[in-house]
């Protein structure tokens, strides 16, 4: 059983317009929320079309009751991404990451800013050009899961049969200790930039899309 941060909380508007979210009626105030994709659905059903996270989310620690508090928040933005629900949150990196670092989370939505990075404002500003929707996705087919991934600026596909890693993405889907999961299906996934690895959890980066929102051969 994988625990979860207990105090997450998004402020709330029902358009992602700034000046439409002055309008009366608009606001939806503080809503509590959980880090899965169920409460995405909650809240897209709720009306919320854009959201700003309670506090930034912080890679550049070593505790690990912060590594739990950053993974619930990507988890969140990337629900929200996949709903494609507008998101204002922060991210901060520690100096020892690679500056290329971004890249591997540019299939959410950007960021309002980033910390800990000598290039951050160029990074920023490449994340906010470069990003379009369905850049990271994975789909449940018959008996297959398969995984389409453009950050790198080509195609890259992957398809997998095998019930194991069907299994391996749900344990992975909010962000597990690492030794919760095989080995072997652990490396290829990170191999691929599929996983995130922060302190000791595992936490999956793509998100679920049911259908596609353009032709499929063209996402």
């Amino acid at each position: 059983m994988t625990a979860t941060t207990p105090d997450l909380a998004i402020r709330a508007w029902r358009d992602l317009d700034p000046q439409a979210r002055d309008l009366p009626g608009m606001s939806l105030g503080r809503l509590p929320v959980t880090p899965v994709p169920q409460d995405a659905d909650r809240l897209w059903a709720l009306g919320v079309r854009h959201a700003e996270l309670d506090t930034a989310v912080d890679l550049s620690t070593d505790d690990p009751m912060a590594h739990r508090r950053a993974v619930d928040r990507l988890c969140l933005v990337r629900d929200l991404t996949a709903r494609a629900v507008s998101v204002d949150w922060d991210l901060r990196l520690s100096p020892q990451q690679s500056d290329h670092q971004w890249k591997v989370l540019s299939h959410l939505q950007p960021p309002r800013s980033i910390a800990g990075l000598e290039e951050a404002g160029e990074a920023l500003h490449a994340w906010r050009t470069r990003h379009y929707l369905c850049k990271l996705v994975w789909r449940q087919g018959p008996g297959f899961v398969q995984i389409r991934d453009r950050r790198w600026g080509d195609l890259r596909r992957f398809t997998a049969d095998e019930p194991r890693y069907r299994e391996a993405i749900a344990v992975l889907d909010p962000g597990v200790h690492h030794a919760e999961v095989p080995a072997d299906v652990l490396e290829e996934f990170t191999a691929e930039h599929l996983v995130l690895r922060v302190g000791d959890l595992a936490w999956w980066l793509p998100y679920r899309v049911s259908r596609w929102l353009q032709e499929a051969m063209a996402v």
